[in-house]
């Protein structure tokens, strides 16, 4: 028992070591989408390249995928070429978290001279060459600098010959190789304070602990799929996509061994970089089945594994090298109200209704309106969201990411790092789906390039022609809307232009309601109308 003990106390130093290998990133960025979003994930791995434990700090999108990447940096670089002081990185898209924009670093740790595991953590850093963050891309090279699974750091040595190229190769080389260093920096940060904690338990390796840890996990997420009964679920979703919609589709699979989905029937392949890697799409669908099922357990290998994923090459949840995949985030994020839905009429009391899903990302390259100022080129990044679903016995929650977790950028941060002004940023009336419990408010954001400076803005947006799903009889919450202040309306996706003089105006769709709007508790009706939520 005294074991055991120790081994427990052991496991909630970890996750506090890992806090502190998150906060280290958060505190070393340079770019605003992981200093002030946390858009960015923080884990230790076994030798082989299990999980173990993640930071809370994070988001589902990255640590999921990280989960499966430290695998492919053990065999890329191969075990006999992993030393101490070494540094490994890649973006690549099929191999880390699905696009370039992630930049995901491995650290080995060693103990007494031996490899003993990994410390990794990602991040989304604010450009990578290309055409910028956008969906117009036809394939993947046109979205930027590919880095393939290689040494950042020798054996103690920087890799100046690709520090080079990266820098060469991106429009914010500061930002980006200053991210980079933090994400380096986050990992020795956890690498130095396991070795501390090995050393002060008189362990050679972190072995015991981390099948102590699967023991338990895995039996415990086990537990909580029994309250799924065995059988097979589908449903479908509608999404805006790039010029013409898509449909998702899945089929979950419950048995005794876990849960497998089935994305058969959806959407082929997009000619632009809606496209998802099925490594993205099983993250979402994990994390959805996940905080549906079992919201308390922690997320590590014995969490993930029972939850299996499958499609046919072609789809637009399979992305295949070379299709383009920039903007994967937005059909992505609908994979787990689409997983959810399909588990609703297994678990009603559980499963909200539609949110408004992927995130409203605001990506601007700001650029002289007077080609004769010659200003400098700035680029722009800002994480906003819409309303989420109802809940069974809750309201939606109000300009909330889900299922991403992302936080926004605040405004005085925003406007900091570049000539853009956020007029205003407000709850959006009306935008929640009526229901005996009412959909998440979208949000108005109000914004303008200034200082002489227009905006060549990468659209990446949906849910304007689809809007979020009411459940059980709840109503959808209101669609997007993307336009000038001069009434001029702008597309969903693909590069377009706000002028020096005019602001661009996003309302941000709201989430679906739960239940008969008729059984809505008359002072919450009212309480709506004085907050200003309906009218």
């Amino acid at each position: 028992m005294s074991r055991e003990v120790d081994l427990q106390i052991m496991w909630n130093r970890v996750i506090s070591i890992l806090e502190e290998q998150a906060m280290t990133l958060v505190r070393t960025a340079f770019s605003t989408s992981v200093r002030e979003a946390g858009d960015l994930s923080a884990g230790v791995f076994d030798r082989d390249g299990r999980m173990v434990a993640q930071a809370v700090t994070g988001t589902p999108g990255h640590v999921n995928t990280m989960a499966a990447a430290v695998g492919h940096f053990i065999n890329d670089i191969g075990p006999e070429r992993i030393c101490a002081g070494d540094v490994y990185i890649t973006n690549d898209p099929w191999k880390g978290t699905g696009h370039l924009h992630d930049i995901t670093v491995a650290t080995p740790v060693f103990q007494n001279d031996v490899h003993i595991g990994f410390f990794a953590s990602t991040a989304h850093v604010v450009d990578v060459g290309g055409r910028g963050y956008g969906p117009d891309a036809r394939e993947v090279y046109e979205e930027g600098i590919r880095i393939p699974i290689m040494k950042w750091v020798d054996r103690g040595r920087l890799n100046d010959d690709l520090v080079t190229i990266i820098k060469m190769n991106v429009r914010e080389s500061d930002q980006v190789v200053g991210d980079i260093h933090g994400l380096a920096a986050s990992n020795e940060t956890g690498r130095r304070r396991l070795v501390e904690m090995l050393t002060e338990f008189d362990m050679d390796d972190i072995d015991e602990l981390a099948e102590f840890v699967f023991e338990r996990t895995g039996r415990a997420t086990m537990a909580a799929l029994e309250s799924v009964p065995k059988g097979v679920y589908r449903n479908t979703m509608t999404v805006d996509g790039y010029n013409s919609p898509v449909t998702l589709a899945v089929e979950l699979t419950v048995t005794d061994e876990g849960m497998h989905a089935d994305f058969t029937g959806t959407s082929a392949i997009s000619p632009f970089g809606v496209n998802v890697p099925i490594t993205y799409a099983q993250a979402y669908f994990t994390y959805g089945m996940l905080v549906a099922l079992a919201p308390e357990l922690p997320n590590n290998f014995a969490s993930l594994a029972p939850f299996t994923v499958s499609a046919p090459t072609g789809v637009i949840l399979n992305a295949q090298h070379p299709d383009p995949v920039s903007v994967r985030h937005v059909m992505g994020h609908f994979v787990t109200d689409l997983c959810l839905g399909a588990i609703a009429e297994a678990i009603p009391q559980t499963v909200p209704a539609e949110g408004a899903g992927a995130l409203w990302n605001f990506q601007a390259s700001a650029r002289s309106a007077n080609p004769g100022d010659e200003l400098p080129p700035i680029e722009l990044l800002m994480f906003n969201s819409g309303g989420t679903g109802a809940r069974p016995e809750l309201d939606g929650l109000t300009a909330t990411a889900f299922p991403s977790g992302v936080r926004t950028m605040s405004a005085e941060a925003t406007e900091q790092v570049g000539p853009i002004i956020i007029w205003r940023k407000e709850i959006r009336e009306n935008s929640g789906g009526a229901g005996r419990q009412r959909g998440g408010m979208g949000q108005v954001i109000e914004i303008s390039p200034t200082d002489g400076y227009l905006f060549e803005f990468s659209a990446m947006f949906d849910r304007i022609d689809n809007a979020a799903r009411g459940r059980a009889g709840g109503e959808d919450g209101a669609s997007g809307k993307v336009y000038l202040d001069d009434g001029t309306p702008f597309s969903g996706m693909g590069k377009q232009t706000v002028p020096a003089d005019r602001r661009l105006i996003l309302e941000l769709p709201g989430g679906g309601g739960f239940g008969d709007p008729a059984e809505r508790d008359p002072e919450q009706i009212e309480n709506d109308k004085t907050q200003g939520y309906v009218s």
